[in-house]
């Protein structure tokens, strides 16, 4: 048990999911007994008003169950309550209860009751104002020096005060300046307010100034302030803070002199009525709530401040007296005089925990045990010793930064896909350009290892792909159950999409707590997006692929596009795209080669993949091992270009539209201005037309967001063909050099950076920035530059594209030079790189050499047309190139006791 630890005197739990603040908490004689002691009143943000009346318990007693004198549940949240004179017909002390809309005064009247039944209390409504602006805060006192009533000061969350002399309103006044609301006080001695403004600064304003400034009902632009009759409003004295405040509080002391306390987020302020600074005490913590109060001491003042570490701490100006433990954050704290005892410590937490505490110590009746002399053995010592010191350098021999996976993971989720089309279609649109849209089911099992509580999977395809449904809310799943999960994709847009890979990600969490994801991938059929179709003999782009084994019946690597083959051979086959064109593949019957035909570059890519892919398994299952597939070139880099410039040309667009966008908003918004200024005046002038210009503003804004979105669609278009388009060149690039799956993974990282394309980083940027990488280090022909990082400056869209167009050509020719793709360490390494004796050396040129040579890009697109076959001699040499003080506290008139 610790010493500084508040005693418990009597505590209570408010309600169960309730919320509470700083001004939910008040202490006062609210029903007027006479008997001079206190109750306490709790308002909650869910309209929950609670009376209490804390006594002690006795031994075997229910802690509070007869402590509660009332609970209203109100309509409305409470933000603050207060206790004092509101009523003007009577000098009783009432309850003022703030609403975000409204304020409410109550009287609390109490009727003994007959017998056993104890008292009864009530709370009448006496009156209640409605606000026009939503409230934040109030303050009440004697404004303006009245006797023997209390005004109420309201500050709405948009800087205005509303001022209540009792049942009637007043006046209102607009705060200058004003951004967001803080704390609120009034100081008697000065009547004055004091606040905290947005800019970290206290300001005081008078009473006085307040009452004759300009009425803020009717006039709130301070261009109209300056032109009424009114003064203008002005702060009395302003000083800088410098952070935020959480508090003001101005304890009743001598009417000759008066602090003002401002609890700070790392500071504790006193300042004079005058402004200036008596005190400031720097907090080592976090604050929540204060209370000065008057000192037994003449001419000190104690502060109790709680925070966030479960603390109370006493101050006697800037000496820390005391400081006590608590249950639980407090978010307000008072002091209150109770029958039983006096000076206790009221504190409330945001969750609803009302404590009433004291201060005090209790004896310790703990004993420490002997401990039993033993002799130490120095040979189990030095043993231990030696066993951990062999943990110890096991532990600091791995280097791994990434967790290595467990032998047997909590959830295991495999996926497979139908292998035929659904019998209905699940798609959204039934027909694209005339050919139905079929859908596929894709069944998803998840299997269970432990104990899993209510796990979610969340499925991704690329678009224009779509499925059913891609949010899934799982049953928790218990040690070695399964659960299956199935749903349809479809094509769901006018365009043919590049990948048809699918991702299925299902998070949860382990036994110990611990967010957990498994993943796996799915691959959708080629049937999904096309059909089959007779061939065409001609077409604008033509792709070969070499194999070095005899011709295969196509109608056997394709069999469910056989149903409209008419050549029954297997030398041909058509493949329509329900969003493209029609692909066409043709088989020699004389060499070894396949020709793949499409009036579209890029949509000979999925057509292309998948011959390569069904042509490895195909001959994989005969047993062939040495099967490969190759690419003689040229490689169709201006083709691909062609889509890179049309991908860039509507990001220029895009660019262009957005800020022509700016501007007619920048004139729509100066025409409404000038309008309004004409409404407004009291002698309107002739509009001079402005009505239609503004008309016509606005048409030109409509028409320009409907071409931006139009050409955003486009460019969607754009980046899903342009990826179509880099997908080939890159099974193109891998199949003419025969590059490794190392090598591959490498290129596509470098030519394809982005999933989304977006306005801030850009396809055309990233993939600059990327091959220019790989030319100064491991394309590099020289060992000095390839220690060369790349440099962090910041990527911003380029000018044009001939820039990348000529890195992507580099690229393509040092590959076709002898070149390897590598990101290990040794590529940076300044040593010497063995070269092929058949590949001649590739000069490096500098950046000003490529921008002075307008001839570079016709060389290197020359230089693909005839294609250097290294010797295995040499071949293997290219291998060489790697991927890769406490004291007494009876002076501080807070309760100290004893136990009994």
């Amino acid at each position: 048990m610790s010493l500084f630890k508040a005693r418990d005197w009597w505590s209570a739990i408010l309600g169960e999911g309730e919320e509470f603040d700083q001004g939910c908490l008040c202490i006062g004689d609210v029903d007027n007994s006479g008997s001079g002691y206190d109750k306490v009143v709790v308002g909650s943000y869910m309209g929950m008003l609670r009376i209490f009346a804390p006594h002690a318990t006795k031994p075997g007693e229910q802690k509070g169950a007869d402590a509660q004198l009332l609970e209203v549940q109100l309509r409305d949240p409470v933000i603050q309550v207060d206790v004092g004179k509101f009523v003007s017909c009577s000098e009783l002390l009432h309850l003022a209860v703030l609403h975000p809309r409204k304020l409410s005064v109550y009287a609390v009247s109490g009727t003994s009751g007959n017998v056993e039944h104890g008292d009864q209390y009530q709370l009448r409504l006496i009156y209640e104002h409605n606000l026009q602006r939503t409230a934040c805060n109030m303050t009440y006192g004697p404004f303006g020096g009245v006797t023997g009533h209390h005004f109420i000061c309201i500050q709405s969350m948009d800087g205005m005060l509303m001022f209540f002399e009792q049942e009637s309103y007043a006046f209102g006044r607009f705060l200058p300046g004003f951004l967001l609301p803080g704390p609120l006080c009034y100081c008697a001695r000065t009547d004055a307010f004091i606040t905290v403004s947005s800019t970290r600064q206290v300001e005081c304003y008078r009473y006085e100034a307040l009452a004759v400034a300009t009425d803020a009902d009717t006039l709130q632009d301070s261009e109209q302030q300056s032109k009424s009759s009114g003064k203008r409003l002005s702060a009395e004295w302003t000083l800088v803070l410098g952070e935020q405040a959480l508090d003001i509080c101005v304890p009743s002391a001598s009417p000759m002199a008066s602090s003002i306390y401002v609890l700070g987020e790392r500071n504790l302020f006193c300042l004079r009525d005058s402004g200036q600074i008596r005190f400031m005490k720097k907090l080592e913590y976090n604050p929540s709530c204060f209370l000065p109060y008057a000192s037994v001491s003449e001419g000190t003042t104690n502060l109790l401040v709680g925070n966030h570490n479960n603390m109370v701490l006493v101050y006697q100006d800037t000496t820390l007296k005391w400081a006590a433990q608590l249950s639980c954050v407090p978010v307000a704290v008072r002091i209150a005089n109770f029958p039983d005892l006096k000076g206790l410590v009221v504190t409330l937490s945001s969750e609803g925990h009302l404590q009433c505490s004291y201060m005090g110590t209790d004896p310790s009746f703990f004993t420490v045990p002997k401990v039993d002399a033993r002799e130490v053995n120095y040979d189990e010592v030095d043993a231990e010793m030696r066993a951990l010191h062999k943990v110890i350098r096991e532990a600091t021999k791995k280097q791994d930064i990434i967790p290595k996976a467990e032998a047997e993971e909590d959830i295991t989720v495999t996926a497979v896909v139908s292998s035929e089309l659904d019998d209905d279609s699940q798609a959204h649109v039934p027909e694209l350009n005339g050919l139905a849209v079929p859908s596929v089911k894709v069944k998803v099992k998840i299997s269970s290892h432990s104990t899993v509580q209510s796990p979610k999977m969340s499925v991704c395809v690329q678009p224009p792909l779509a499925v059913t449904q891609d949010q899934f809310v799982l049953d928790s799943l218990g040690s070695g159950s399964q659960q299956v999960v199935t749903f349809s994709a479809f094509l769901n847009g006018q365009y043919t999409p590049a990948d048809l890979t699918g991702d299925i990600a299902v998070s949860f969490s382990s036994p110990t707590g611990v967010p957990r994801v498994a993943q796996c991938k799915f691959v959708l059929p080629l049937r999904l997006v096309c059909c089959p179709t007779s061939p065409s003999k001609n077409a604008k782009y033509k792709i070969t692929v070499d194999t070095n084994k005899p011709p295969v019946n196509l109608n056997e690597v394709f069999p469910e596009f056989v149903e409209k083959a008419e050549d029954k051979e297997g030398n041909a086959l058509a493949f329509q795209f329900i969003a493209g064109s029609r692909v066409t593949v043709l088989a020699s019957k004389t060499s070894q080669r396949y020709r793949i035909q499409s009036e579209s570059f890029e949509d000979i890519w999925l057509v292309a993949k998948e011959l390569v892919q069904r042509f490895d398994r195909h001959f994989a299952k005969l047993g062939v091992k040495d099967f490969r597939n190759t690419f003689s070139g040229p490689i169709p880099l201006s083709e691909y270009f062609e889509r890179v410039d049309h991908h860039f040309e509507l990001r220029v667009n895009a660019q262009k539209y957005q800020d022509l966008l700016s501007e007619r908003a920048v004139q729509f918004r100066a025409i409404q201005r000038r309008l309004l200024t004409r409404f407004k005046d009291k002698t309107p002038a002739p509009l001079q037309n402005l009505d239609t210009l503004m008309e016509g503003t606005y048409r030109q804004v409509i028409a320009l967001a409907d071409a931006a979105e139009e050409n955003r669609a486009c460019l969607v278009q754009a980046f899903s063909r342009l990826r179509s388009a880099t997908h080939l060149l890159i099974l193109l690039v891998s199949l003419w050099q025969g590059l490794s799956a190392d090598q591959t993974t490498i290129l596509e990282a470098t030519l394809l950076p982005l999933l989304q394309d977006t306005p801030q980083l850009g396809w055309e940027e990233s993939v600059d920035a990327a091959v220019s990488h790989l030319l100064r280090t491991c394309l590099s022909r020289s060992p000095k530059d390839q220690a060369v990082s790349l440099g962090t400056t910041q990527l911003s869209m380029l000018k044009d594209t001939s820039r990348l167009k000529k890195h992507i050509m580099l690229l393509c020719d040092r590959i076709g030079k002898g070149g390897r793709l590598s990101l290990s360490s040794e590529a940076n390494v300044p040593t010497p790189v063995m070269m092929p004796a058949a590949c001649e050396t590739i000069p490096e040129p500098i950046a000003e050499q490529e921008e002075e040579d307008p001839a570079l890009q016709q060389e290197a697109t020359a230089k693909f047309i005839k294609k250097k076959q290294p010797s295995k001699k040499v071949k293997s040499k290219t291998e060489v190139v790697r991927l890769s003080r406490p004291c007494s506290v009876e002076a501080l008139g807070i309760a100290m006791k004893a136990p009994q």
